[in-house]
């Protein structure tokens, strides 16, 4: 399964970056390989508005199944939902722990989002 997990940097060792469309790095992380593809997300960070509907397409794009991050606006949470990606939100650590979590049950979907929009 491939997974997204924002973060902060560009390996498993790297911190989580809260953020969802704003942050610097979205990993898409295979979980039966530990493979990691990095979408550099620096556009969106830039952004004026629709970071995270912008981020949310492009990780769709990529075949995650599944979002790891710390929070998620409502555009980008329904952007996701109509992907088929489901969001896991109000996750910390490093990517490593946190799709080790994952993987072993640890973490719920969420059925909402947990921030307001922006804008």
């Amino acid at each position: 399964m491939k997974i997204a997990v924002t973060s902060t940097g560009t390996d498993l060792q790297s911190a989580m970056d809260p953020r969802f469309g704003r942050a610097r790095y979205i990993l898409i992380v295979d979980t039966e390989t530990m493979e990691v593809e990095v979408m550099d997300n620096e556009k969106n960070v830039q952004s004026f508005k629709g970071a995270g509907i912008q981020a949310a397409t492009a990780v769709a794009d990529m075949g995650a199944e599944v979002l790891l991050t710390g929070y998620c606006g409502p555009n980008a949470f329904k952007t996701l939902n109509a992907g088929g990606i489901k969001v896991v939100q109000d996750v910390a650590g490093t990517v490593q722990v946190a799709v080790a979590n994952f993987t072993n049950g640890n973490l719920t979907y969420s059925e909402e989002p947990n921030r307001e929009g922006h804008w």
